[in-house]
């Protein structure tokens, strides 16, 4: 897929499993966005094969539009149209909808359900997009990130929310710039760099193979000279300076580690 003389998607290949939960990860300007928006069917693929749940997503389209559930960036919501109006109206648009005020009650939307769209939160819009997305029941849905905005306590709740559409049979794929939700919810992580797949694996296949750290976590504040003692041995140290250790957690290198290594850029960054 290319844009002028700039090449968007460049011989990607990748299958994302059933009932998982798929990350498609890479710096802005790698492409992961034209990949989904193909896989929606908003592009037609200049070569190649794409299948969605085994339909074409283009020739197919009326066949495949309500298998499937689109969380946009930009939401698709009208400026003025109050948000429970506006899933309703989705909920209308498919043959069995979830219960609207259930959906509203469970990603927060109930007390802002008379708001205007424009006048709604960044995370208040984003859970609006998120519910617009699961109204339908879909076997797939694609969700471009979803936490975007959202304080900690709406993360938790769309988190949990991902996972039960996973233990419930759906196929849930997601872009985000968090790359900590991504080591958390995916069982399939894809990294993209120039419209190319660069890696994939488990969060866990990505991140081994690295060299352990050690946390300690001990019962009072330490002075400079304790600190400089830290690099003997743990035991010695402990009792020279009579600080008692709670506890030590061993950790390995982070998704956002292996990303950085993979890309030599943040996600933040244009290519």
């Amino acid at each position: 897929m290319a844009y002028g003389d700039k090449t968007a998607v460049d011989g990607l290949s990748l299958t994302v499993a059933p009932a998982t939960i798929t990350a498609v990860l890479g710096p802005n300007g790698a492409g992961k966005t034209t990949t989904l928006e193909t896989c929606e069917g908003y592009r037609r693929p200049q070569a190649g094969r794409v299948r969605v749940l085994g339909l074409d997503p283009v020739a197919d389209r009326h066949e495949l539009l309500p298998r499937i559930g689109v969380m946009l960036q930009g939401q698709g919501a009208w400026s003025g149209v109050r948000a429970l109006e506006m899933l309703r109206h989705i909920a209308r648009l498919h043959a069995h909808p979830l219960s609207v005020d259930l959906l509203a009650e469970r990603l927060g939307l109930a007390d802002c359900g008379r708001t205007p769209y424009r006048r709604l939160s960044g995370g208040q819009q984003q859970r609006l997009g998120l519910a617009m997305a699961l109204v339908g029941r879909p076997e797939i849905v694609f969700v471009d990130e979803p936490t975007a905005g959202m304080d900690p306590a709406g993360r938790r709740t769309t988190w949990e929310l991902l996972r039960e559409l996973r233990e419930d049979g759906v196929t849930v794929v997601l872009t985000t710039h968090y790359l900590e939700e991504a080591e958390h919810l995916a069982d399939q992580v894809h990294i993209i760099d120039r419209g190319r797949l660069i890696a994939s694996g488990t969060p866990e296949e990505l991140t081994r193979g690295s060299s352990a750290t050690v946390r300690l976590v001990v019962d009072q504040e330490l002075g400079a000279e304790a600190e400089a003692d830290l690099r003997a041995s743990v035991a010695a140290w402990g009792e020279r300076h009579r600080v008692g250790v709670e506890s030590m957690t061993f950790g390995s290198r982070t998704l956002e580690d292996v990303f950085l290594e993979l890309t030599g850029r943040g996600l933040e960054t244009d290519s």
